[in-house]
C-alpha cells in the first residue's frame, strides 16, 4: 500500500482537517491545527507530505521519526501540530486496513469509557452558575471554566474576589459531587497565582490548570507548596522531552498533552505512559474538532492513568459550527452519565461527512485569538 495523495480542508469554526488517500482506496483523517495559525500549520503539512507521498503508510514509527528527526530544527507548536495531524491520519489508515480500532493496535483497551467535562465559562467568564446547572442537567459530572480575565504581575484583590465569587456560585449551584476544573489559561504570573491557588482551596476544585505559563513551570514548585489542589498543565508543551523535565521536577499532578499539537497518537501515547511512571494522571487537551477528539479517545482507551477527557461540544469558540457537524454518526460521541464510550469502529472510529467538509471549506475561516491589553496599554496574556 502506498500514499497516493492528500488534501487539506480549512473549515469553521477554527479547524484544519487532513485527508490522506492510498492506492488501495483506504483513506485516513487527521486534524493538524494550532488555533489561530491554521494557514501556517497547513504550509508545514504540505512540506512534510512531500516526503510521504509514495511511501507505505503502515510504517508509522519510521514516518514519525523521519518528520521529527529529519529536520535539523525540530519541535515547536507548528511543526509538531503538522506531525500530529499526519500521524492521526496514518493511524486511521492502519486501523481501517486491519478493520480494528486504533487502541487494539496499541495493546487493547484499559477501559470501556472515559469521563468528559463540559466548558461553562468563556474568555471573560460570566453567569457560570447557570451554565454549570445546565451542564449537570445534561448529564455531565464535571465542568471547567476560565478563572479570570487578564491580570497584571501584581494586581488587585478585587479581581481575586471576583474569581472566588464565580467559583463559589458554581459550587453552590451544583453541590460537592461535581468536579470543577479552573483554568488560569496562563493569564497569571507567579505572584498572583500563589494567592489564587491558596484562596481557591475552600471550593475543592478538581484541578487548577496552567496557573503559570509553561515557560515558567519552575514556579509550580512554589505554588504546589501552598495548595493541595491538583495542578494540571501541558497543553502548550509539544514533546516527551518537554514533559520529561516537568515530570522529573515532581510538581504537576495532571498532564494535558494535546493530540493535535504534541506529536499525535504516537507521541502522546508515549508521553502519557511516561507520566504513569511518575504516578501522574492525564487529561488530554481537546477544545477542537471530532477528529482530534476521536484520536484522544483511542489513546485514553489504552492508558491506565487517563482519567478525564476535554471535549468541545458547546464551547464558546464554536461559533456557527460545532463538534458533531462534520461526522455522519453523531451517536459515536453520545455522553451518558458524564462518560463517553470509546469508539469501537475501525481506525479512529468515526466517519467524516466529506461532502459537508468540502462545502464548509468554501466558507473557511481566519480565526485568531483576541489580543488583550492592560489599562496601561501593555500586552496581557490571553
Amino acid at each position: 500500500m502506498k500514499i497516493l495523495s492528500y488534501r487539506l480542508f480549512q473549515v469553521p469554526p477554527r479547524w484544519l482537517f487532513l485527508k490522506i488517500e492510498t492506492d488501495e482506496g483506504i483513506t485516513g483523517w487527521g486534524e493538524p491545527i494550532i488555533e489561530g495559525k491554521a494557514a501556517t500549520v497547513k504550509a508545514a503539512v504540505e512540506e512534510l507530505m512531500q516526503n510521504l507521498v509514495g511511501k507505505d503508510p503502515m510504517h508509522i514509527e519510521d514516518h514519525w521519526n523521519t518528520m521529527y528527526r529529519g529536520g535539523f530544527y525540530r519541535g515547536g507548536p507548528i511543526l509538531m501540530s503538522a506531525i500530529s495531524g499526519i500521524d492521526q491520519a496514518l493511524w486511521d489508515i492502519k486501523g481501517k486496513f486491519f478493520n480494528a480500532p486504533i487502541y487494539q493496535l496499541m495493546g487493547g483497551k484499559a477501559r470501556d469509557s472515559i469521563k468528559v467535562y463540559s466548558w461553562i465559562g468563556g474568555d471573560r467568564p460570566a453567569d457560570v452558575a447557570n451554565e454549570a446547572t445546565k451542564a449537570v442537567a445534561n448529564g455531565f459530572t464535571a465542568v471547567k471554566m476560565n478563572a479570570t480575565e487578564e491580570l497584571q504581575y501584581i494586581d488587585s484583590y478585587d479581581k481575586i474576589d471576583r474569581v472566588l465569587s464565580r467559583v463559589a456560585s458554581v459550587r453552590n449551584a451544583v453541590g460537592n459531587a461535581i468536579g470543577i476544573g479552573i483554568d488560569f489559561h496562563g493569564r497569571l504570573h507567579k505572584p498572583m497565582a500563589k494567592v489564587m491557588a491558596k484562596e481557591l482551596e475552600q471550593f475543592h476544585p478538581m484541578f487548577i490548570e496552567e496557573p503559570v505559563l509553561p515557560e515558567n513551570n519552575e514556579a509550580l514548585r512554589d505554588i504546589a507548596q501552598l495548595t493541595s489542589i491538583p495542578i494540571a498543565t501541558g497543553e502548550r508543551m509539544f514533546s516527551r522531552w518537554q514533559f520529561k523535565d516537568l515530570l522529573k521536577d515532581g510538581y504537576v499532578d495532571i498532564i494535558q498533552p494535546d493530540l493535535s499539537h504534541a506529536g499525535g497518537i504516537t507521541e502522546c501515547k508515549k508521553i502519557i505512559s511516561m507520566a504513569e511512571a511518575f504516578d501522574v494522571a492525564a487529561a488530554p487537551h481537546c477544545p477542537l474538532g471530532p477528529i482530534a477528539l476521536a484520536a484522544c479517545l483511542q489513546v485514553d482507551a489504552s492508558c491506565h492513568n487517563a482519567f478525564i477527557q476535554e471535549q468541545s461540544l458547546g464551547i464558546h469558540y464554536n461559533k456557527g459550527n460545532d463538534l458533531l457537524d462534520y461526522i455522519t454518526d453523531r451517536s459515536v460521541f453520545d455522553y451518558e452519565n458524564g462518560f463517553v464510550k470509546i469508539p469501537s469502529g475501525p481506525g479512529l472510529g468515526i466517519e467524516i461527512n466529506e461532502a459537508y467538509v468540502i462545502k464548509m471549506e468554501q466558507e473557511g475561516h481566519n480565526w485568531h485569538n483576541p489580543l488583550w491589553r492592560h489599562p496601561d496599554g501593555s500586552v496581557a496574556e490571553w
